[in-house]
């Protein structure tokens, strides 16, 4: 199950495993319908103005999700491309489109090469590679040099990655999420309450003190802005206005919440597309309800999906 159960929908990844880093798109056969939700202190985004309520337009072709920090924002020029060589886009007239692409990143400069960053002709591979087939999760695409707990430095972090799944709402209706987490906080397994990925006692610890134990320790660190974020893509092939896409998004963060502790702080770049790309009825109440959950269970299958990379442990590792 993964998000490309959403009728209509493709996602494809294009990952450096040598630098580290990668990039993730999120195609939509038909123009789609989005809105956003932001509640991190530290977002990098690029062509959001669709999806924020007072855009006339409102409408999108694709949505990127890369590492680079800033610099992969340059990168979304390969899924551009991509969508203009196909006619897809806004016309403008004069013969030309103009493809609407929201882009949002995620800071991986401090593993691996930080001088190597996601390109264009990446991003153009990765939507070569688009596909209705179930994604890739782990560590791979903009999850490739995703980490988890960061408070006392990377090297004590905990590899983080990709994670997506589907919920069939009945009557044809389905709700698929991707998230990319590379979170500030520690991830906790919402059964047990226990961290699963986070922080480590030492650079060679397996053992989670827990960021918020430590912050009311007094234990604190200099955090550069924006080194942080979860991101969520919510899909549906239901049928909502903007207003009401923003209201799944908001719900929706819920989701992050749930599992990630601390979340939306000043170091994250927390966000959540919601984009509604069919033409089915619903609730929108449901709909935001239900995402906040598979949000919170796409963390989950990230953080266990992932691998070692860059001397990063991961959960796997871990648990061994």
């Amino acid at each position: 199950m993964s998000i490309t159960d959403v009728p209509g929908v493709r996602v494809g990844h294009a990952s450096d495993f040598e630098a580290i880093t990668g990039c993730t798109v999120v195609l939509f056969d038909n123009e789609a319908r989005g809105a956003i939700d932001l509640r991190g202190g530290g977002t990098s985004t690029r062509q959001i103005d669709p999806l924020l309520s007072y855009h006339s337009y409102g409408r999108i072709h694709g949505i990127f999700l890369t590492g680079g920090s800033a610099y992969g924002l340059d990168a979304a020029g390969g899924v551009m491309r991509y969508l203009e060589e196909r006619g897809i886009g806004l016309d403008v007239g004069y013969g030309v489109v103009v493809p609407s692409v929201p882009t949002a990143v995620i800071f991986d400069l401090g593993i691996g090469n930080g001088k190597v960053r996601p390109t264009p002709e990446m991003a153009y591979k990765a939507c070569l590679s688009a596909s209705s087939s179930p994604i890739q999760e782990g560590s791979v695409g903009a999850g490739t040099g995703a980490t988890i707990g960061k408070l006392l430095g990377i090297r004590t972090a905990t590899k983080g990655g990709i994670g997506s799944v589907s919920y069939n709402l009945g009557n044809g209706s389905i709700l698929g999420v991707l998230v990319v987490v590379n979170a500030f906080g520690d991830v906790l397994d919402p059964k047990s309450g226990e961290i699963i990925a986070g922080v480590r006692n030492s650079q060679d610890g397996k053992e989670f003190p827990g960021s918020v134990n430590l912050f009311k320790q007094g234990v604190m660190r200099k955090i550069e802005p924006s080194e942080n974020t979860t991101l969520a893509v919510v899909a549906t092939n239901i049928n909502f206005s903007k207003s009401e896409l923003i209201r799944v998004a908001r719900i929706g963060q819920t989701g992050i919440a749930r599992v990630v502790f601390p979340s939306h702080t000043t170091s994250d770049g927390d966000l959540v597309f919601a984009v509604s790309c069919g033409n089915l009825e619903g609730d929108a109440n449901v709909v935001g309800i239900i995402a906040a959950e598979l949000i919170s269970e796409a963390i989950i299958r990230a953080v266990k999906s992932a691998k070692n990379l860059g001397g990063i442990p991961s959960w796997k590792d871990i648990r061994k």
